[in-house]
């Protein structure tokens, strides 16, 4: 695990929970990391969670993937077919940037009222892939970034059933390592066993996290 240096303290607001935002790359293991956390008492809130609910059949946000995209990207229930919307957006820039302009607003509204609901005193941990390309890491008080090698990262995506020619095109679609880095609190190395992970998100829990400073 790779930390600034250990002079730096997190500044823990007294008013509030603390925000810790979690990115990585697809493949990279955020998830992991994130569950490792929600083990030791941090309350989690998936963006991938929520932005499933916010294009629900009936919502707002499905309607306008819909007027974007066509009927094409619905399935045959009314849901969205996530399938068929990502074969048209995650080869086409353009096609992306537009559901992003839709979505991301949405996701991150719908977001940020959960974890204000996370009480002071508790962590709230926003499992978020696109972090970096949303410019969100100013609404955190701990940024972290998972990482993994690209050859594994590819391995673990074609276990989930992703040919390699999409995997690639999903990884080159987001945020580099160096952008993620750039902004990053806290790096965390997901190429290696288990155990190490684990060793880390304690270091994480214990100097970063359960160790504030705080302020009024």
């Amino acid at each position: 695990m790779r930390h600034t240096p250990a002079v730096q303290t997190t500044r823990h607001p007294a008013d509030r929970a603390l925000r810790v935002g979690l990115t990585g790359g697809i493949g990279a293991g955020k998830s992991t990391v994130a569950a490792l956390l929600e083990a030791r008492g941090a309350v989690v809130t998936s963006a991938d969670e929520v932005s499933r609910d916010v294009v629900s059949p009936g919502s707002d946000g499905l309607a306008a993937v819909v007027a974007e995209f066509g009927d094409g990207v619905l399935a045959s229930d009314g849901s969205l077919d996530r399938s068929a919307l990502g074969r048209l957006v995650f080869s086409d820039d353009l096609s992306r940037a537009r559901l992003e302009e839709i979505l991301l607003p949405l996701i991150a509204a719908e977001a940020w009222a959960r974890m204000e609901t996370i009480p002071a005193g508790r962590v709230a941990v926003y499992d978020v892939p696109l972090l970096v390309e949303g410019q969100m890491q100013d609404m955190f008080d701990l940024v972290v970034v998972v990482e993994a090698d690209l050859e594994l990262r590819l391995k673990r995506l074609a276990q989930r059933g992703m040919d390699r020619e999409h995997a690639l095109a999903r990884v080159a679609s987001q945020a580099t390592d160096e952008e993620r880095r750039a902004v990053a609190d806290v790096v965390l190395s997901n190429s290696g066993a288990i155990d190490e992970l684990e060793a880390d998100v304690d270091r994480l829990w214990t100097t970063r996290i359960m160790a504030p400073e705080t302020i009024a």
